[in-house]
């Protein structure tokens, strides 16, 4: 017998930066396993290769932005010219995909506010896709009630130690704030998001129940209408595709050359910036630590340099092969790696969330936003990592890593991660939260008839 859904399309729109784009495709994957057709609306700028996906319908619209305007540097300008300038030719699109054929819901970013009131418009249910933690989601949720306590607007004048009392552990230094961005743009973008959430048919989170239950737990208070599916980690509970980056496999060459969980693996993702000095204390911290490491160091990481140009003259010869620098690397393949005993992350949720599967305890340098909930939450709450409190500096780096990787905590920090790695491997098994709420989703997706 057929399944219900054979045949029932889907219609997911994507936010065009890496950090969303990969995390929705694998959505697409793990429904299209559901037997559910895909059409995924996309813009042009940051475009994903169809190639890659030939079992989906992709639809490209403009998106109207100028070559400046174009560039993940001011993330908050980014987004909200992506609520206005693709409101048109988003609508346009979905009215000639929905005069061919039926629909059974849309599934957008939740950047993209927008796209509640055009499918609204269009009688089509929605349902959102949240791309960071269900833990970070509920603080955005607690934004007015932070403003009106005053702890937002964050301030030079704010005690940065100071505890948010009603969203424990954190503190003020821990609120998802994007420094040097217009703080009350951020925050009336926050709240329309959440807005439009709470107004939807339904939010998606790629995380499981075991690792986020707190968060699950304050949505549902606040949100008791709002249906949840925690339905992650979606890249282990739908096969990988091949990626369209281009994939140093050098790295892995001499990740097979080092002892077991002894290299401490260096990325800060694909948006988050340093500047010298910073790179500077990073560079000498890892070559004093006499730890190997493997160091992503994509170009534009670092302020006014295109790449290794900061170094000291000789650092890497120095290290004896100890040290392996790349200007990208396999992350999940490298997380995977028995060499790899650590992971140095800006806490970005995909990166977080695949250090949790892969049992690797985190060294956490958050830049900006939710990265800076995670970083609170990996090294008090989950307990699978130690968190820099102060500006780097080579001497605390030094320590961090001799720490993690040679005193008892660390011995401690990695027992929990491996435990934490085992329930991320059952929940996506038969029987498994993450597996009953996708079953959950699909029904609800089926109600809409």
């Amino acid at each position: 017998m057929e399944p219900p859904t054979k045949g029932k399309r889907l219609i997911l729109f994507p936010v065009p930066l890496e950090g969303h784009i990969n995390p929705m495709l694998k959505l697409a994957n793990l429904l299209y396993s559901k037997s559910f057709s895909i059409t995924i609306i996309h813009t042009q700028f940051n475009s994903p290769n169809p190639s890659l996906h030939p079992h989906f319908t992709f639809q490209s619209i403009p998106d109207g932005l100028s070559e400046t305007e174009a560039s993940p540097k001011d993330i908050i300008l980014l987004f909200s010219l992506f609520n206005t300038k693709c409101v048109q030719p988003f609508k346009e699109c979905l009215s000639s995909l929905l005069s061919e054929e039926p629909v059974a819901c849309l599934i957008s970013d939740s950047i993209f506010h927008f796209t509640q009131s055009v499918a609204e418009s269009f009688k089509l249910p929605r349902i959102v896709f949240e791309t960071g933690s269900m833990t970070c989601y509920a603080v955005f949720t607690h934004f007015p009630l932070l403003r009106e306590k005053g702890y937002l607007p964050v301030t030079q004048d704010s005690q940065p130690e100071r505890a948010v009392k009603e969203l424990p552990p954190l503190r003020i230094k821990d609120l998802p704030v994007i420094p040097k961005s217009d703080q009350e743009k951020h925050f009336e973008l926050c709240v329309l998001i959440v807005t439009k959430i709470a107004a939807s048919d339904g939010v998606i989170f790629n995380t499981f129940r075991d690792l986020e239950e707190q968060g699950l737990e304050t949505l549902q208070k606040q949100y008791p209408n709002l249906t949840v599916f925690p339905i992650g980690p979606f890249h282990k509970c739908v096969p990988e595709e091949a990626s369209s980056s281009t994939s140093d496999q050098s790295c892995i060459s001499w990740l097979n050359t080092q002892a077991p969980n002894s290299v401490i693996y260096v990325s800060f993702g694909t948006i988050a910036a340093i500047t010298k000095a910073q790179f500077l204390e990073i560079a000498w911290g890892l070559g004093n630590s006499n730890q190997p490491f493997l160091w992503v160091v994509r170009p534009g990481l670092v302020h006014g340099s295109n790449w290794l140009e900061p170094l000291p003259k000789g650092f890497l010869e120095n290290l004896n092969g100890r040290g392996h620098i790349v200007k990208w690397a396999p992350q999940k393949e490298v997380l995977a790696h028995p060499s790899v005993g650590a992971f140095w992350t800006h806490n970005g949720w995909n990166s977080t969330l695949e250090s949790v599967c892969e049992g690797v305890p985190m060294i956490c340098l958050p830049c900006f936003s939710d990265q800076l909930v995670l970083a609170r939450y990996v090294s008090k709450v989950w307990k699978i990592g130690l968190q820099f409190e102060n500006e780097i500096e080579r001497g605390e780096i030094e320590g961090t890593i001799r720490k993690l990787m040679e005193e008892k905590e660390g011995g401690e920090i990695r027992d929990r991660s491996m435990k934490l790695m085992e329930k991320a491997n059952v929940c996506c098994r038969p029987g498994g939260s993450s597996y009953q709420c996708l079953d959950g989703l699909v029904e609800h997706i089926l109600s809409f008839d």
